[in-house]
């Protein structure tokens, strides 16, 4: 493969199979798969993120289990990361192919953004600890800078991605480097699916994670291992909400209510941002969620090929 060779990038709501899609292309492709995850970097938060790992088979990931439970990673440390992983696999001619649900990380990386790292900002975090959720999403609204809305589901999520707009006010310098991208030419498939299929997907899901694959212990492990519950709140969703219930703060009744709403409120946010990014200047070619993985693959191939014609004109 060569570097004018575009890449794929496979996005789409929680529940809809972008990673067995991601899987089959690669397999046909000689592809090698790019996570665009923000919760499946993290080591030991495998049930709850979806990670299923068992569908990779043979095929190369890249970005998942590369930072400890726990931790904070963020946009300048996945772009760095990405571009890395991207340079790798091409440099075994192989093809990249970045399968994840995180939009803000998906925009950012095939826009060629090129951020800072932000230093934390005490003070400004004084200032905001008070607010609520809605305060300070009003507030990063009002920030002009592309901002993470997809995973901005908690207080403290919400403060850091304040931080970051406000250290770029700050920093022109470093504002002017993140506003001249070298852009990575890719075809951007999306997995259409219904509303209510999607409904239903993501809460059939959550009850086997439940049931069968033990979501639950999975937090409790990660509590009993000295992680504390803010940080795990900090992560959202299943993590947010199961640690609620099991530091006594939500009955078991009212987490998994609570939960399969937040759930369902994420996919909705996750399509509107890659119905944003259509409006922003990329091209997603939607294709339906229930068909074959072969069809698939040669609609993704097709696709591919006539990209491929049209860059030799």
């Amino acid at each position: 493969m060569t570097d004018k060779q575009p890449a794929i990038a496979i996005v789409g709501p929680t529940a809809c199979g972008k990673t067995r899609r991601g899987v089959a292309l690669a397999q046909r492709l000689c592809g090698e798969i790019v996570s665009a995850d923000s919760r499946q970097v993290y080591r030991g938060m495998d049930v709850g993120t979806g990670k299923d790992l068992c569908e990779y088979g043979d095929i190369p990931y890249h970005l998942i289990d590369i930072a400890p439970a726990g931790y904070k990673y963020n946009l300048y440390e996945y772009l760095r990361d990405a571009r890395k992983a991207i340079e790798n696999i091409r440099s075994r001619g192989h093809m990249p192919i970045v399968v994840g649900g995180t939009g803000l990380y998906v925009e950012s990386l095939l826009k060629g953004m090129d951020l800072a790292e932000v230093p934390h900002d005490e003070t400004l975090r004084k200032s905001l600890e008070t607010k609520s959720l809605d305060e300070l999403s009003d507030i990063l609204a009002s920030m002009k800078r592309l901002h993470n809305t997809t995973d901005v589901d908690t207080v403290q999520r919400a403060i850091r991605a304040i931080e970051i707009e406000t250290y770029y006010a700050g920093h022109p310098e470093a504002a002017k480097a993140a506003k001249e991208p070298q852009p990575i030419e890719a075809i951007v498939i999306g997995i259409d699916i219904p509303r209510d299929e999607r409904r239903r997907l993501i809460s059939e899901r959550m009850r086997r994670r439940f049931d069968s694959e033990n979501m639950l212990a999975e937090v409790e492990g990660l509590l009993a291992s000295g992680i504390s519950p803010d940080d795990l709140i900090y992560y959202g969703l299943e993590y947010k909400y199961l640690t609620l219930c099991i530091t006594g703060q939500l009955t078991r009744a009212d987490m998994e209510q609570q939960l399969e709403i937040a759930i369902h409120q994420f996919a909705k946010r996750q399509m509107t941002w890659f119905r944003g990014m259509e409006r922003r200047g990329f091209h997603i070619e939607w294709l339906p969620y229930d068909i074959s993985d072969d069809e698939f693959c040669s609609r993704a191939c097709s696709l591919m090929a006539e990209r491929q014609e049209k860059n030799k004109r």
